[in-house]
């Protein structure tokens, strides 16, 4: 018989549990983000920078997500959002490409290129650098038809690992996708 005694709680074992725990949580997301794009008809894109493309992986995931996302693109630096999402170059260049205003940008310049009702963005710092002044945080984006519906900054823990924070990013950047398409469905 296995008891709670028993069973080994290591920190390995706990995070092995916590990534299981995830996948299911994320496994859960992707049906019902998936099943509602179906059903509407529509369409969504994304544009990443901090997440290096884990939305992109996310809908890719979904069940017949072809029939709904149409692409994603990760730009890193600050030229390839100039030149890729239309960012202003002067205001990038002052922020190191992160504010809200440049994941919104990111998100309307994501409709466009790709021709979605949806779009994702994201921006932020994953590990803690001097131009952040050694703190995590991101700030996303969430348009439809080309209006910003949510646009948001997500701080972390300054010593939470970098996996851990695009993981993060992710998933709440999902979740509240997730009640926005609630949000139009109720209306």
């Amino acid at each position: 018989m296995i008891t709670s005694s028993n069973i080994d709680s290591s920190p390995d074992q706990l995070s092995v549990r916590s990534l299981i725990h995830f996948l299911k949580e994320l496994e859960n997301l992707y049906n019902h983000i998936g099943e509602y794009l179906l059903s509407t008809n529509e369409t969504v894109s994304t544009a990443e920078s901090v997440t290096s493309g884990l939305l992109q992986f996310s809908f890719s995931q979904m069940k017949d997500a072809s029939k709904f996302f149409k692409g994603g693109l990760t730009a890193y630096t600050l030229e390839e959002k100039v030149i890729l999402l239309k960012v202003d170059q002067a205001e990038a260049w002052y922020c190191d490409c992160v504010s809200p205003n440049i994941a919104d940008s990111m998100a309307i310049n994501a409709s466009k290129l790709f021709k979605t009702d949806w779009s994702i963005a994201v921006t932020g710092y994953a590990t803690p650098v001097e131009e952040s002044k050694e703190e995590l945080y991101a700030f996303f984006s969430i348009a439809y038809k080309g209006n910003i519906v949510l646009s948001q900054k997500l701080e972390l823990h300054s010593r939470t690992q970098s996996i851990n924070a695009q993981l993060y990013y992710t998933e709440f950047i999902l979740s509240c996708f997730k009640l926005e398409l609630e949000k139009k469905k109720e209306k």
